[in-house]
């Protein structure tokens, strides 16, 4: 029986999965990791700690876990967090730390230098939407800037699953959907680099190959197998971003299909039959040609109630254990947390705010508050902030005909009941190992276990419809109300105390 591998690097964790031909999982592993945070706004992986090292120890840990595997494994597939910027030299070896995607927010400056130089019409034609903290080019950019050094040694500018790709196959190329993300030096209309009018040194020869998610870029070296276990010659993918795969892992593939991803992040992805323009969401190519998406995320989600549990036991290391503990803390508490209102944005806010400077807050504090209360104002704010990007397809007359949530928030009840209340949707949960599964569903496919895209709703089946509580609207109308106002009135204190900061 043939077999699939899927390995995913997350914000938080590397996990991976075996599938067999029939989409049952054999085996998984997860491997916890943490993000670097040098400065504030700064957010970055180690990668050949964080990425490479997580790989090597998962794949080493399914394949200890089943012995024989290595010989049947028909395919590997990585997907990871991205866009990503990693300098690498000519070696591959990476010059610095990776700077992660949206919820690093250091290329504020960047992102107008490039808009003055290039036009932000120009931009909005090609890349399909306006540069944000989402934007890679902005970030290579500052790299270029402020680490002149590193510029001048780097032979390739790379994301997690193409450096990891790289090491397994030594070619460097990389999926149109996370290419799309770097504008603005990626041309939709054309599908190519684009680097005209860019006012800095960037060169085509410092951007890698550009591939589709779902097609085989190469097989695994001999150096690479004594490093990982693989067997030498196993195809492997050209990779994937972890939002597109988790949403494929979902059966998020026809024209309206929408995933609501719930991790460190809330990130949102809509597939549509046509490319589309927005200049509040992230277009881009989806894994398959003559496929298209519009995605959008918000900057803190999961990563918010990390920083709770964190707080209640540093010790605990935001174990599974402690995430329900906190999820049985927020359903002691009834809707609205007994007045108690939180704003999520403790790394900014990407959709529909684009604020980097934005920062969280509680308000309403009393002697008669608990734990419990914190903790349900903590999952309402982040229910609030998914709520606001959701509106924003809404507004684009683009509303979803089916919102899949996927991810290892969705345990959390009282969270994804919360976006059902205040967005009056109603969500289809897919529980699973997520993306890491997307990544063995394209493996499958390339390799024809599959049968084509028709073919992937086969392994896919969801466990439980959440539905909107009706009554809860007028209560989730005005807190958001308040939530809105709360933080246009803090933000001028914001930037004061930014002042404050220690330099």
């Amino acid at each position: 029986m043939s077999v699939v591998l899927g390995v995913d690097i997350g914000t938080y964790e590397a996990k991976g999965v075996l599938v067999d031909e029939d989409g049952r999982i054999l085996a998984q592993h997860r491997r916890p990791h943490r993000v670097a945070v040098p400065r504030p706004g700064h957010l970055e992986h180690d990668p050949e700690t964080v990425w490479w090292g997580g790989f090597v120890d998962v794949v080493r840990a399914l394949l200890a876990e089943h012995e024989r595997t290595a010989g049947d494994l028909a395919a590997v597939s990585v997907s990871g967090i991205g866009p990503c910027v990693l300098p690498i030299d000519r070696c591959g070896t990476p010059l610095r730390n990776a700077i992660l995607y949206g919820v690093d927010t250091r290329a504020a400056a960047q992102i107008d230098q490039l808009n003055e130089a290039i036009g932000e019409t120009e931009i909005l034609e090609r890349s399909g939407t306006s540069l944000t903290s989402q934007s890679a080019g902005p970030k290579i950019a500052w790299i270029e800037q402020y680490e002149p050094d590193v510029f001048a040694r780097t032979a390739l500018f790379l994301t997690c699953q193409t450096f990891i790709v790289g090491r397994l196959i030594g070619r460097w190329v990389v999926d149109h959907a996370t290419a799309a993300y770097y504008h603005p030096f990626y041309d939709q209309r054309t599908l190519d680099w684009n680097l005209a009018r860019n006012p800095g040194a960037l060169t085509r020869e410092q951007l890698p190959e550009l591939g589709w998610s779902g097609d085989i870029a190469g097989r695994i070296t001999s150096s690479a197998a004594e490093a990982t276990g693989l067997r030498t010659g196993t195809p492997v993918l050209v990779g994937a971003p972890d939002a597109p795969a988790e949403a494929l892992s979902g059966g998020v593939f026809d024209d309206r299909d929408m995933m609501l991803m719930y991790g460190s992040s809330h990130f949102v992805i809509e597939v549509l039959d046509r490319p589309r323009t927005s200049k509040t969401l992230w277009p881009a190519p989806y894994l398959f040609p003559d496929t298209y998406l519009l995605a959008a995320g918000t900057a803190t989600a999961g990563s918010f109630t990390r920083w709770y549990a964190d707080l209640l036991s540093p010790e605990a290391g935001g174990s599974d254990a402690l995430y329900a503990e906190l999820a049985e803390l927020a359903a002691a508490s009834p809707p609205g947390a007994r007045g108690l209102l939180a704003i999520p944005y403790l790394s900014g806010e990407r959709t529909p705010l684009y604020d980097p400077g934005a920062r969280g807050a509680l308000l309403g504090l009393s002697l008669e508050h608990d734990r419990g209360d914190v903790a349900r104002a903590v999952v309402e704010s982040i229910a609030h902030s998914a709520a606001a990007a959701l509106r924003t397809f809404d507004e684009q007359g683009l509303p979803p005909r089916v919102i899949r949530a996927i991810g290892g928030g969705t345990k959390n009840r009282v969270w994804v009941q919360a976006v059902s209340d205040i967005t009056g949707y109603p969500q289809e949960i897919v529980s699973g190992p997520g993306a890491a599964y997307g990544d063995a569903m394209l493996a499958a496919s390339a390799v024809g276990i599959l049968d084509g895209r028709r073919d992937l709703g086969r392994w896919v089946t969801p466990t439980t419809v959440i539905e909107p509580r009706r009554e809860l609207a007028p209560l989730y109308a005005r807190q958001r109300e308040l939530f809105e106002q709360l933080y246009r009135s803090t933000r001028p204190i914001v930037t004061a105390l930014d002042e404050l900061r220690t330099p």
